[in-house]
């Protein structure tokens, strides 16, 4: 099924006048209503649990796109509407530090039980939004739905039912160079909240990720490992060598090189997915194209928990 045969020109609705998310929210609600009799009948509801959704970790994915969503009981229905918005409305990207400005809503309202329709039309939207950032430019600049349409339709996406890792990956992460220094990715692990980075080659080649332990290990003599004291050593003895070298230092010989069995590619099944996750121990999976190693972006386990389990 193509993403376009969930699109409807009817609720389609550019330059919308808001000052919030949540007004925004509650007039695309308001708008669809009074079409669709489904909508109507909850539409009180649908706007209390896309509000709740909102509260609990914002859906703006970046991009100028904001994605908010809902399933509703016996709802029978999967509708998306389209909005531009008119005003500047900043908000937060939900799991990062970062703001965004939102250009372009997709307001999502689906059954329960097709969560696999929900988590695919969002896939889709994503990578809209990725690779093709101009579709959403033109589709901010644009005063018809007719035209909004014809954008979204232009390169259309079959939405399989399979979920798959290309479906749950991060691709925003930043990655790391071989030529940073400690300092830097210490920065970034603190102020990204992240506990790894992938590194790249200079042609998004995968070549290993540096992580927490190694900066911490860094500096640390390897016979320590032998010892069942360390009381005998001073405070701050250990990472002397990492607190004079930090900022001159890169993590080209310390980061890891050897993760091929975190290594996964795009069309792999969630259940895999979860299955090395829970029962391998596996905290992050990178996605590559098992090609040529090309890096196309990392699955945590939070991003289970945020894409599947609490979508």
């Amino acid at each position: 099924m193509k993403f376009s045969s969930y699109l409807n020109t009817d609720y389609i609705f550019p330059n919308l006048e808001a000052n919030s998310k949540e007004e925004i929210i509650r007039k695309i609600v308001n708008k669809v209503a009074e079409d669709d009799r489904a909508v109507g009948e909850q539409k009180e509801e649908i706007i209390k649990n896309i509000i709740k959704r909102e509260e609990e970790i914002s859906t703006c994915i970046g991009g100028g796109i904001f994605l908010p969503h809902t399933r509703m009981i016996d709802f029978s229905d999967f509708i998306i509407a389209v909005a531009t918005v008119k005003d500047k409305i900043v908000a937060d990207i939900g799991g990062t530090n970062q703001k965004d400005e939102i250009k372009v809503v997709f307001l999502i309202v689906s059954d329960v039980l097709k969560n696999k329709n929900l988590l695919k039309a969002m896939s889709v939207i994503s990578k809209i939004g990725l690779k093709q950032p101009e579709v959403i430019e033109k589709i901010k600049k644009s005063n018809s739905p007719k035209e909004i349409y014809e954008l979204l339709a232009a390169n259309d996406i079959e939405i399989e039912h399979k979920i798959i890792a290309e479906d749950v990956l991060s691709p925003e992460i930043r990655p790391a160079k071989e030529n940073d220094t400690l300092e830097e990715i210490a920065k970034r692990l603190i102020l990204e909240q992240k506990s790894a980075l992938p590194v790249l080659s200079d042609d998004n080649v995968l070549l290993g990720e540096i992580t927490e332990r190694e900066l911490i290990g860094f500096g640390m003599p390897e016979h320590l490992s032998l010892m069942s004291d360390l009381n005998f050593l001073t405070v701050g003895e250990p990472f002397e060598e990492y607190l004079l070298n930090e900022s001159t230092m890169t993590i080209k010989d310390i980061y890891r090189k050897d993760i091929k069995h975190l290594m996964i590619d795009k069309d792999t099944p969630i259940m895999e997915i979860c299955f090395k996750m829970v029962y391998k121990g596996m905290h992050r999976l990178y996605v590559v194209n098992p090609k040529n190693n090309k890096y196309l972006g990392i699955i945590n386990r939070s991003d289970i928990i945020k894409k599947v389990l609490h979508i």
